[in-house]
């Protein structure tokens, strides 16, 4: 490994040549950008292309990749992505669109990062695709086919007792609350009875009694 600040001087040379390549080429022919995607999410050691498509009158475009990786002291100095056996650079052209491409044979967790074109004939910059990396999560239990069905079981029997004991509690209290007012019912009613005065009752008889007599007397008095 070389030291970070061999890496940070060669990625400053790299940004200078650059520059004095934007200055030394003159703008000679018309680049019209396309728009570039976003961002790329691949799985770790998977294939990933990346892509900076564009409109031109030229014969030929030269573009160069560009990667701004993470900031090591607050700044991302953007590095020339290498060709390798793992990455190769082409082009495609469709419908009178050409598009450079940056093919990842297996992306590495350092490939993360955002990755612009340069087109030497302007020496303009594509806004660029950020490369994201990530890997997969381990199944940290493995459990087989058989526990996974016990389990997927004993679920379907918890959801049947959650749906079942509070039916049957409330099927209880319905119940318990009719047979309460039923009771109360009946309550009321011997209470109606109870209060009744059978005395009071008998008062309209004795009445009819003594008049009765009353009559008699006067018809046995009027008698010679």
């Amino acid at each position: 490994m070389y030291p970070r600040s061999l890496i940070r001087n060669m990625a400053r040379i790299h940004c200078i040549f650059f520059i004095c390549c934007m200055a030394v080429f003159p703008t000679r022919a018309k680049v019209s950008l396309e728009v570039d995607r976003p961002w790329l999410r691949v799985q770790l050691a998977h294939r990933a292309v990346l892509e900076c498509c564009y409109h031109t009158d030229a014969a030929s475009v030269q573009t160069a990749w560009l990667m701004h990786g993470q900031p090591t002291d607050g700044t991302a100095v953007p590095v020339p992505v290498p060709v390798s056996d793992r990455v190769s650079s082409g082009y495609t052209t469709n419908a009178g669109v050409t598009c450079g491409t940056l093919t990842f044979a297996e992306v590495k967790l350092a490939d993360s990062g955002l990755y612009r074109c340069w087109f030497n004939i302007t020496g303009i910059f594509t806004p660029g695709t950020y490369l994201q990396i990530y890997e997969p999560l381990k199944k940290t239990i493995n459990l087989s086919e058989k526990t996974k069905d016990s389990l997927l079981m004993a679920e379907g029997m918890l959801l049947f007792l959650c749906v079942l004991v509070p039916s049957a509690m409330l099927l209880r209290k319905s119940k318990q609350l009719q047979a309460l007012q039923q009771r109360k019912a009946k309550r009321e009613e011997e209470n109606i009875y109870q209060g009744l005065n059978l005395d009071d009752c008998d008062k309209p008889a004795g009445l009819y009694h003594d008049l009765v007599a009353i009559v008699q007397e006067e018809i046995h008095l009027e008698n010679p």
